[in-house]
């Protein structure tokens, strides 16, 4: 099977990912097939055995690794599918040395299909359809959020490169005042935040980043000064009400609780909820689906045996990245491609204190983000 019908198919991933579930799922199917298809006719595997190669084989395995041992049972083995979903298109990526023309249509895919979702989403939210702005195969609007805090991030990366301005400023201002609608104050804060750390990071490059970071600050300030977005809205009655963490904290504690009495291999992936039904509702306000925690949600459900591979992967990205970020003179794409998998980085483990990142759709754009670059490093 050729090259292009291999592109195909990563392009219809990107396309469908945060539209529609089935396409989605057909397109990853498909890509897989393809590529395996491929590097066994070409006998190339994309290189040698490297340190992320074996981080990724651990990540892929501990899902199945723990599900035998777990305390509980329910979604532990589906959810391990999850993994193999994200680390099978991240170790292909990593091996598939695309060229700059196919970096760039990866990554314009994606933004156009998440601007078709939100103008799906404007259109339901303005028809009464649903009370939250949600991208249609992202679902709940804390997903939602998470997956266009990521893109704006790459949006960013784009605009900062100083090519087609007006065009990369109106898709990232678009993409911003959607997170603003759909007012997750975490997703407002790591959107604000990742726009800061790109500007800071462009500084040898480019001056102006800091000048829009600069604005998109103030105006953020302003908005929360004067009350002007539901977001901060939302916050101050939070505050007034007593739970700025919106009840967060009595997840955070089962999940604690959970680890310490499960503490090797959790209580199996995806179960988290099975262990907030067995509480009376005295002890539990409500029924918890998950930790609102990347971090404790991973060590409750999978202990420490499952949740190192996983801690170990984002531990070695965040390194990555920071050992191998953009010089002044390097090219666009390295820039580009660098500002993406930074932005997903940036916005898993910052909204992960305070919600569970890293997983479905989001996660997989984060991955895949991820995998664009580190080809892209090791070249340099």
């Amino acid at each position: 099977m050729s090259r292009r019908v291999e592109i195909g198919f990563l392009l219809a991933l990107c396309a469908f990912l945060p539209l529609y579930e089935a396409p989605k799922n057909i397109a990853w199917a498909g890509y897989v097939i393809v590529w395996l298809a491929n590097r066994v006719r070409a006998r190339d595997f994309g290189g040698r055995w490297d340190l992320w190669d074996t981080l990724i084989a651990l990540w892929l395995l501990s899902g199945f690794v723990i599900a035998p041992f777990a305390a509980l049972h329910g979604g532990e083995w589906r959810a391990a599918l999850d993994i193999v979903r994200n680390g099978t298109v991240l170790w292909m990526l990593k091996r598939s040395r695309l060229n700059e023309r196919e970096l760039r249509a990866v990554l314009g895919t994606l933004i156009a299909s998440t601007v078709i979702g939100l103008v799906m989403g404007f259109a339901q939210l303005w028809s009464g359809t649903t009370g939250r702005l949600e991208l249609n195969s992202v679902g709940h609007v804390n997903h939602t959020v998470i997956y266009l805090a990521i893109m704006l991030g790459v949006c960013a990366s784009w605009l900062y490169l100083g090519r087609q301005f007006p065009l990369a400023g109106a898709i990232s201002l678009f993409m911003l005042v959607a997170i603003f609608v759909a007012a997750s104050r975490s997703g407002v804060g790591a959107a604000v935040m990742t726009i800061a750390a790109l500007a800071l990071f462009w500084w040898p490059r480019a001056r102006f980043p800091a000048a829009i970071a600069g604005v998109v600050l103030i105006a953020a300030a302003v908005l929360g000064a004067v009350g002007g977005a539901e977001v901060f809205e939302k916050q101050a009655e939070s505050v007034q009400a007593g739970h700025l963490l919106n009840f967060r904290e009595e997840a955070w504690k089962l999940a604690v609780a959970t680890w310490q009495a499960h503490p090797w291999f959790g209580i199996g992936m995806d179960n988290f909820g099975l262990a907030s039904q067995q509480l009376s509702t005295q002890q539990l306000r409500n029924l918890m689906p998950h930790a609102h925690n990347l971090y404790l949600n991973t060590l409750a459900e999978r202990g420490i045996v499952g949740a190192a591979a996983a801690f170990a992967v984002l531990a070695l990205w965040g390194w990555w990245l920071l050992r191998w970020r953009p010089r002044r003179d390097d090219a666009d794409e390295v820039w580009l491609a660098w500002g993406a998998a930074t932005s997903a980085w940036l916005v898993t483990i910052v909204v992960g204190m305070v919600n569970t990142t890293f997983h479905h759709e989001h996660g997989l754009l984060a991955v895949l983000l991820l995998g664009l670059w580190l080809p892209v490093s090791h070249r340099r």
